[in-house]
């Protein structure tokens, strides 16, 4: 199927690692000019040259730290210098961080709100003048079903991921008028570069003996039996930010094996 999005300029944030390398993957394969953004510099070109070594794509790295509400700005400002402009932008920094009520901190709210819904808004603002100005962007945002039903021991990703979902909603009404389609992809257990480290963790621990076994166990409590792939959270991405989805806006698409208890 061709996304008809070959030329587009696509900005994926936290785009060095899992989910965030595998949507540049994918974007990079249907011919978009993809930059990925991340903190770390070597994990940023470890990736490019995986990318282009196995795409040909067309594909960039920037250190930036999408909390830093200049850096952001001053990031996108050099990106539509070089291209011109930003059709597609995949808001995709987050980290996992779920603990009790009780465990609540105001330091862990704060971090979490900075990275997970601020970050994105940095970022779309950044954006968003240049995609209404020519009718047609995507912004696809990166959350999690426990923003839709948030079980015991999940603050503050489950509070950050709900603002996010309200965020998406909220945008694609403010924005459809001027074909600016904003979805989110909500996530459950993928091979990710934080699961990953979770999984060497637990090995070390002696919980499991492979990271294999750990990866097996997260995904028994899924109807397929098993954990997502960093690839197939590229292909709903990449899906999303083409033009075979020009009907779909303000949805919240759970990427989890039907785990979530929630549509």
């Amino acid at each position: 199927m061709d996304l008809g999005i070959e030329g587009r300029v696509a900005v994926v944030t936290g785009g060095s690692e899992g989910i965030g390398k595998g949507a540049a993957k994918v974007l990079a394969e249907e011919g978009a000019r993809v930059v990925i953004l991340a903190r770390t510099q070597s994990k940023l070109d470890s990736a490019v040259e995986e990318i282009r070594s196995s795409t040909n794509g067309d594909i960039e790295a920037i250190s930036c730290d999408v909390t830093d509400p200049a850096a952001v700005q001053q990031t996108f400002a050099d990106i539509i210098d070089r291209w011109g402009r930003v059709d597609i932008l995949v808001n995709n920094a987050g980290k996992g961080n779920a603990n009790s009520f009780d465990d609540l901190t105001e330091e862990l709210l704060s971090d979490d709100l900075q990275l997970k819904v601020f970050a994105a808004v940095y970022c779309s603002k950044a954006v968003l003048a240049g995609m209404r100005a020519a009718k047609w962007g995507r912004i696809i945002n990166i959350t999690t079903a426990a923003g839709k039903a948030a079980p015991g021991s999940s603050v503050p990703t489950s509070m950050s991921r709900a603002a996010g979902i309200a965020m998406t909603k909220a945008m694609s009404n403010d924005y459809g008028a001027d074909n600016v389609l904003v979805n989110t992809v909500c996530i459950g257990s993928v091979r990710s570069g934080q699961n990953f480290r979770q999984a060497e963790e637990a090995v070390e621990r002696g919980e499991v003996t492979t990271t294999e076994e750990y990866y097996e166990r997260r995904g028994q409590g899924a109807p397929l039996n098993r954990v997502g792939e960093a690839r197939e959270a590229g292909d709903l991405i990449a899906f999303l930010a083409s033009e075979r989805a020009s009907f779909i806006t303000g949805t919240a698409i759970n990427l989890d094996g039907g785990a979530a208890p929630v549509v």
